[in-house]
């Protein structure tokens, strides 16, 4: 038997070769068994810059965050992890926080998201955009309703990921953009599984990388859907990614 679990960090990087050493300077490294970097197709030099400084990655045609993240919870499996870290290689979600989401996932959670909303104020003071400030207050408030959740965010960036979880719930059929994780967690709702969460700080300042206006509408009409699809399957009227279940 293992006498510790296997954690894998994976750094998913798209076009960020010039934020991407500074963040792997900042993870705590100790916290992990082994770290990948995933890399969606980068167009600028992410791949040779993470190879100079002796980072493994591994990378494949773009395909958006989700496609991305999916790729790297397969890739995360294939090395053996117990547990697997999602990290922005854009360094925009502060990882000093890795060690205690590690501590409290292994007292038997299943997921962990990271929580820029715990405290309402925070986000404003580091300088979140106010209409997407509004639009997640609302969104998630919708979400904490239909799931009866005690979350305070849903859309965050920042998880960890048990190999138990990813056993029992359909990643691979959810979607290749940024919708790919409010899926995981309705399923994970569906499912009964428990999720957890930690407070976390977020850069909104320099070249971090963001959703658009555009691409945020399109995603608060894909999220709407996927409730609708959450209250029909949970009637027994499966379609979408409950139809797996």
């Amino acid at each position: 038997m293992k006498s510790k679990p296997t954690i894998i960090g994976v750094i998913l990087t798209y076009n960020c070769a010039g934020l991407v050493y500074d963040l792997y300077q900042r993870v705590p490294k100790s916290s992990f068994s082994k770290i990948l970097f995933i890399d969606d197709g980068s167009t600028d030099n992410t791949v040779e810059k993470v190879k100079k400084f002796g980072g493994t990655i591994y990378s494949h045609p773009h395909s958006g965050y989700g496609g991305n993240m999916k790729f790297a919870l397969r890739k995360a499996l294939q090395h053996g992890a117990d547990y697997i870290v999602e990290i922005h290689g854009d360094g925009q979600y502060e990882p000093n926080v890795i060690p205690e989401g590690l501590k409290k996932i292994q007292k038997g959670y299943g997921l962990l998201l990271g929580s820029r909303f715990t405290d309402l104020r925070q986000p404003l003071r580091d300088k979140m955009p106010i209409e997407r400030y509004i639009a997640n207050i609302v969104l998630s408030f919708f979400y904490k309703v239909v799931l009866r959740s005690d979350l305070t965010e849903f859309h965050t960036g920042f998880h960890i990921y048990s190999k138990e979880f990813l056993s029992k719930v359909g990643f691979k059929n959810t979607s290749s953009g940024h919708l790919y994780s409010l899926e995981i967690i309705f399923q994970a709702y569906f499912l009964k599984i428990s999720v957890c969460e930690i407070p976390i700080r977020c850069d909104y300042s320099g070249e971090h990388t963001s959703i658009s206006i555009l691409k945020s509408i399109s995603y608060s009409l894909q999220s709407v859907y996927l409730v609708a699809q959450y209250i029909l399957a949970k009637i027994g009227l499966k379609f979408g990614i409950f139809k797996y279940y």
